[in-house]
């Protein structure tokens, strides 16, 4: 079972426009949004594949007060290794290195060798 990660998320409802679409469009990746008792704070509880994801999902909504999210969960979710980079480039066969590199916040020269290490496989 991969590991989950907590990440409080200070006056959430307050720092993003449209909140409640926010809401929706992070729990369409699985994971757990809660409000902390009765604080203006929130807990999401997500593994690195939903992170991912969400991290995905808010980039390509361009709603520039929901980047924040991204930046706090790029923090947390930290690097990938070569084998999850690996696993990525198989879920997405078609995606190209600019894509990836964004994707699993790597070099360059990972993803290539990703991507390569891929294509040169008798999968």
């Amino acid at each position: 079972m991969p590991a989950t990660h907590h990440i409080l998320l200070p006056s959430f409802l307050r720092r993003a426009m449209r909140a409640f679409e926010l809401k929706a469009l992070v729990r369409t990746s699985g994971c757990e949004l809660n409000r902390i008792g009765r604080s203006r704070n929130w807990r999401l509880t997500a593994d690195r594949e939903q992170m991912t994801a969400i991290i995905e999902l808010v980039r390509n909504s361009e709603e520039e007060t929901w980047q924040w999210l991204v930046k706090l969960i790029e923090k947390e979710r930290g690097s990938f290794t070569h084998a999850e980079i690996l696993n990525l480039v198989k879920r997405n066969p078609g995606i190209s290195v600019t894509e990836l590199v964004i994707l699993a916040n790597c070099t360059i020269a990972e993803a290539r060798t990703a991507i390569d290490e891929y294509e040169w496989s008798d999968e």
